[in-house]
């Protein structure tokens, strides 16, 4: 059980150079960078292979893009807590997004696979730093009159992103190059650059106070390295059958080490610049639970569909990507109606709302058949698309309500170390819901494909029916009865594979739906904050 969290009105304020003159500004630049961080990540996701056809390499080989990426912003997550400390978020935002728009450039001409990879890691080390830094800004710098609109804004920010990524690539490549998956971000990233300048302050560079233990990289970098390293381990594992593995092995004996390391180093050298006892409060452990479910939750329409519909239907991302809008379009509309609801309603009635959206969007996908093609998704869709919003929305919102009510807005230590670990368990817990299921879906898939596959050998009479039809089908255009019974098994084969992967989704839906059922007891465990938005806007207006 945590203590009463102080109320906002006794905290002390925030210094007045800190406060940005222009907070549209900050606002559009931070939550760009976020963006295009996120976008990135997606684009060489779903773009892969296109990469790969454009520069002829095999799957084993081209697997490695997108982990070097999404590791290094793996590593940057618990680093990006020292440079912001140590140099303020102005200038790390400025630096690092000047070194990722030059790399952006130069990742197409990249000459080989091993320097694309290196890019890759300096890329993914750069943006890594605009996910942390952008929260940090949000309840730092801005007014707060602001603050809600810069968590609607956020939070439509990423998920808008996150699904329309598919339509940008597909157009890019019917359209441009496969280049502009990396150049999307060169163009982007010079606007995000003028508007951090004139957006946020220039402060002076913090000053360690006398007798306060000076700031310490060592420990960032052991627990940066460690995630990094088991992150990698998940991303690779499917492909390298796990435990099975011995570069699996070492990556999990070597990652875990380091943070052991790193926790006993924390406990006899503490750092100025980490403050864990403010993370151990319920509702900021639970929040951290609720980002987790979160994360697996958008797998319904970042893995779920998108599979279904490229592997049963044949679509490509020029057609996948029009269903994954439906989602990504209404976010702009019921993102703002949530932020105007958190006003006024305890932020885990909106986050409950949600999740019960998102549990019936995945009930109805449960129906699915193979006859499914993608305007059959438009009903669940709609339901999902609201109940994304107000969740995303709703949990942002309690996020940075917490950070309110804790008064640790006058605690730069403290907001640093929030946003580390809030970064940390977006970036971890997410890709170990999706190495869960990049697992989950192929077990089923063997599972249904074994039990399918039992009545065809059975020679069942529908199966017997089916053989006949077939190859009645095919005889006018095979040489003989013979080839023609033979294309007919080819077809049934594949056919049985291809009903399989579809149950194998059908229970991927189910699955998702459960995982709402888990997170919504977690909500129900989260603590009533004493002090609301509704308090907090209207004691600033009146302190104004």
């Amino acid at each position: 059980m945590s203590d009463p969290a102080p109320n906002t009105s006794q905290s002390a304020p925030v210094p007045s150079a800190a406060i940005t003159t222009h907070p549209l500004l900050g606002i559009f630049g931070v939550l760009l960078g976020a963006m295009i961080a996120t976008c990135t990540g997606r684009l060489i996701s779903v773009g892969l292979l296109d990469i790969r056809g454009a520069l002829h390499l095999g799957v084993d080989e081209a697997s490695w893009i997108g982990t070097s990426f999404n590791a290094a912003l793996m590593f940057i997550g618990p680093f990006s807590v020292y440079l912001g400390g140590l140099l303020g978020p102005r200038r790390v935002l400025l630096f690092c997004a000047a070194i990722f728009g030059l790399i952006s450039i130069l990742l197409p001409f990249a000459p080989n696979l091993q320097v694309m990879l290196v890019l890759l890691v300096v890329a993914g080390l750069t943006s890594g730093t605009f996910y942390p830094l952008t929260l940090s800004f949000v309840l730092r710098n801005l007014p707060m009159k602001y603050v809600l609109l810069g968590i609607a804004m956020y939070a439509m920010d990423i998920v808008f992103t996150t699904n329309v990524a598919t339509s940008l690539e597909a157009f890019y490549i019917e359209n441009l190059s496969w280049r502009w998956i990396f150049w999307n971000s060169a163009v982007l990233t010079p606007v995000m650059m003028v508007l951090i300048y004139f957006g946020i302050p220039a402060v002076p560079l913090p000053q360690p106070k006398e007798g306060q233990p000076r700031p310490n990289w060592r420990g960032f970098l052991y627990a940066s390295l460690g995630f990094s390293l088991l992150y990698i381990a998940l991303d690779q594992g499917q492909r390298l059958d796990w435990m099975n593995s011995g570069t699996i092995v070492a990556l999990v004996a070597s990652g875990t080490f380091l943070l052991v390391v790193t926790l006993i180093r924390r406990l006899r050298m503490p750092n100025p610049l980490v403050n864990f006892k403010f993370l151990a409060r319920r509702n900021t452990i639970l929040l951290g639970a609720v980002l987790i479910f979160f994360r697996f939750v958008m797998l319904a329409t970042v893995i779920a569909i998108p599979s279904y519909l490229s592997s049963v239907q044949g679509y490509l991302p020029l057609q996948t990507g029009p269903v994954l809008l439906w989602v990504a379009l209404p976010q702009c509309i019921f993102g703002l109606i949530a932020m105007y609801l958190l006003k006024y309603v305890d932020a885990r009635l909106i986050l409950t709302a949600g999740f019960a959206l998102v549990a019936i969007a995945c009930v109805m996908n449960a129906h699915l058949s193979s006859a499914w093609s993608g305007s059959g998704f438009l009903p669940s869709q709609a339901v999902m698309a609201v109940g994304l919003a107000f969740a995303f929305n709703a949990m942002v919102g309690a996020i940075v309500l917490e950070v309110i009510n804790t008064g640790a807005l006058s605690h730069p230590v403290d907001i640093l170390t929030f946003a580390g670990y809030f970064q940390t368990v977006r970036l971890f817990g997410g890709e170990t819901g999706t190495a869960f299921m990049q697992h989950f879906i192929p077990v089923r898939e063997q599972f249904h494909s074994n039990i399918l596959g039992l009545g065809v050998q059975l020679g069942e009479p529908a199966t017997r029916h089916r053989l006949l039809g077939l190859a009645a089908g095919l005889a006018s255009k095979s040489p003989g009865l013979t080839n023609a019974a033979g294309n007919a098994v080819q077809i049934l084969g594949l056919q049985v594979r291809q009903q399989a992967f579809t149950l194998a989704i059908t229970d991927s839906f189910l699955l998702v739906a459960w995982s709402v059922v888990c997170c919504l007891v977690v909500v129900a465990f989260m603590e009533r904050v004493p002090t609301q938005y509704q308090q907090v806007v209207s004691a600033h207006a009146t302190s104004a």
